[in-house]
């Protein structure tokens, strides 16, 4: 058990986003969302929230159907490049949504996963939308990237780093997601986990730096690159195809539901 006194030792305390390299590691998270929007069904005229928009690669899409998109994120970075494609954005946590009433729907894709407290969410989400309004979502659900948190905890650990507090992620069950949905006055039209081992646009060390900067942030820099490298190395059996392709384990959670009241 690590000491609590270690002086590496932290608490998460949010992840730092940058959108030119998230396009670059990241953009097949907008790439493999059709199905969500097709659960969407954007329809024109339709007012939609598109909660953790990031860079508004996905928002763009939603807005050409001819709904009226606004997007909401709280990294400065993202926000930027989805102004740069001349979308409507709003500045704000996903916990803290200042919307009543005024969305038909309410959309979110790989960002859900980010805010672990959940009943803030969907009580924004809940007061957001208009009666009868749906809430359509995908995040990371239950076993998400499980290989690469067991290698970043086993490499922290090494170090005499807890990784627990640091771990930024919440990946549900479907069926304790469903009851968080219900109890927030949500009707659960479906739900369900969806596994899906992804390519990665790059190998595992950008991937890293990208999307886990909670875990190795606790590692002094000067040891940092070491350590990521000792996470890739644990990784290659796990996640490197034959053909030398870094898959990740993806695990999704998606879902529907409307407004009961």
């Amino acid at each position: 058990m690590t000491d609590p006194a270690a002086p590496n030792q932290q608490k998460f305390t949010g992840q730092a986003w940058d959108a030119a390299a998230y396009a670059a590691t990241g953009r097949f998270v907008a790439d493999l969302a059709g199905g969500v929007v097709d659960l969407l069904a954007p329809q024109p005229g339709e007012a939609i929230l598109d909660l953790g928009c990031g860079d508004g690669a996905l928002t763009e899409r939603i807005a050409a159907t001819g709904a009226i998109v606004t997007g909401v994120d709280s990294s400065p970075s993202m926000l930027a490049a989805a102004q740069a494609r001349g979308l409507n954005v709003v500045s704000c946590s996903g916990d803290t949504l200042p919307f009543d009433g005024e969305f038909d729907a309410v959309f979110s894709n790989a960002a859900l996963h980010w805010m672990p407290n959940a009943a803030a969410v969907l009580a924004g989400v809940h007061r957001a939308l208009k009666p009868g309004g749906r809430f359509v979502a995908e995040m990371g659900g239950h076993g998400n990237i499980a290989s690469v948190i067991v290698a970043l905890t086993a490499v922290l650990a090494h170090r005499g780093i807890d990784a627990v507090p640091l771990n930024p992620f919440y990946f549900p069950t479907a069926d304790a997601y469903r009851t968080r949905l219900e109890t927030a006055g949500f009707a659960v039209d479906e739900i369900g986990i969806i596994p899906r081992p992804t390519v990665l646009a790059t190998d595992i060390e950008p991937w890293l730096d990208a999307f886990c900067e909670a875990f190795l942030a606790a590692v002094p820099e000067a040891d940092r690159v070491r350590a990521r490298g000792e996470t890739a190395d644990l990784l290659q059996p796990v996640l490197m195809a034959e053909d030398g392709r870094w898959i990740a384990d993806y695990v999704r959670l998606r879902f529907r539901a409307r407004l009961t009241g």
